[in-house]
C-alpha cells in the first residue's frame, strides 16, 4: 500500500493550545472485519446459493466510530485487539494507512482469529452473521492509565472497564 499524506486539514487547529492532550477522541472496543452483501433478490434458502449485485469490505465495529472521527479532522486514537490474520492485516492497514486513526494502543494477537460480520442486504434491510471470539487481551490491559483526551468512547458491556472509570 502506498503511504498517504497525512490529512491537513484540523477543526480545531485555531483554539488548539501547546498543552492539549494528543488525542482528541480516544476510543476502544472490538473491530470486527465487515463483508457485505448488497442488491440481494431475497434471503438464501437453505441449500442454495444466490448471487448479490454489489459487495464490499470494510473495518467494523468500533472502528466505524474511529473512522468517523478521523474524517472529520479529529486527532483519534483506537485501542482494539487485532488478529494476526488477513482480516487483522487488512483492517490495521486501512485503520492506520488510510484512516489516519493512531494504533499505538492498539495490538497484533498471535494465534487470535478476527471476528467477522457478513452483512446480507434484502428489501432495504438488512441480516447479520458473525463470528468471533473474545479477544485474550481487554481494553484496560491495552490503555493501562488512560492517555489525555478530549473525549473517550468505550464499548458498553456488564461491567465498567477500570480504565473508562479512570478517564
Amino acid at each position: 500500500m502506498d503511504a498517504i499524506p497525512a490529512r491537513p486539514f484540523d477543526p480545531l487547529a485555531a483554539v488548539r493550545s501547546p498543552d492539549e492532550p494528543g488525542f482528541d477522541v480516544l476510543l476502544a472496543g472490538t473491530v470486527f472485519q465487515d463483508i457485505i452483501f448488497t442488491g440481494l433478490p431475497h434471503g438464501p434458502e437453505p441449500g442454495t446459493e444466490i448471487w448479490s449485485e454489489g459487495m464490499g469490505s470494510c473495518p467494523g465495529g468500533v472502528a466505524n466510530q474511529a473512522i468517523a472521527a478521523a474524517r472529520l479532522g479529529l486527532r483519534t486514537g483506537l485501542a482494539a485487539a487485532f488478529g494476526d490474520d488477513g482480516y487483522g492485516d487488512f483492517n490495521w492497514k486501512i485503520l492506520s494507512g488510510q484512516e489516519h486513526v493512531d494504533l499505538s494502543l492498539s495490538r497484533r494477537v498471535p494465534g487470535w482469529h478476527s471476528p467477522v460480520t457478513v452483512s446480507l442486504c434484502v428489501d432495504q434491510d438488512r441480516s447479520l452473521v458473525t463470528h468471533g471470539h473474545s479477544a485474550p487481551v481487554t481494553n484496560s490491559e491495552l490503555i493501562g492509565n488512560p492517555p489525555r483526551a478530549l473525549a473517550g468512547i468505550a464499548e458498553v458491556g456488564l461491567e465498567v472497564e477500570p480504565w473508562a472509570r479512570s478517564a
